[in-house]
């Protein structure tokens, strides 16, 4: 009789094939963790707060303000919509001062913007504030971008 040899086949040649049993280890925990936290989640409910005061009356409509703007070039040249006003040098803007009152009068509430220029000077916004505050317009905003 013939004796068979054994013979040791090194570990790099084994092929142990795909590992089942770990994966499935795996998702039962993960699957076990999801059905834990899925019981702890609350559901958002709306609350109805009813403030006080008086409801407003829808039959005349809210007026909306006229909104103007004021843009200040980098030189300090104004523009009251796209329309020149007063000289770069001049500080106390006549001719903006006098078109805002006519603005003003018109019984409309005003909204005005305020367009500066990054490399316009801060004294130039600062003379146009001092002209809204001498007409009494205090709904302003300021714009913050290129134009």
């Amino acid at each position: 009789m013939k004796k068979h040899s054994s013979r040791k086949v090194p570990s790099s040649e084994v092929n142990l094939g795909f590992q089942i049993a770990p994966m499935i280890d795996v998702v039962f925990v993960i699957l076990l963790y999801f059905m834990v936290m899925a019981g702890d989640v609350q559901v958002e409910k709306f609350n109805y707060a009813k403030l006080p005061g008086t409801a407003p009356d829808f039959k005349t409509s809210p007026e909306c303000p006229d909104e103007v703007v004021i843009r200040i070039e980098d030189d300090g040249q104004i523009f009251l919509n796209d329309d020149p006003l007063d000289t770069p040098e001049s500080r106390n803007l006549p001719e903006l001062a006098g078109n805002l009152g006519q603005l003003k009068q018109s019984n409309t509430p005003l909204s005005v913007s305020i367009h500066a220029s990054e490399l316009g000077k801060y004294q130039r916004v600062m003379d146009v504030l001092d002209t809204l505050s001498l007409a009494n317009i205090t709904n302003i905003t300021f714009q913050a971008n290129d134009f």
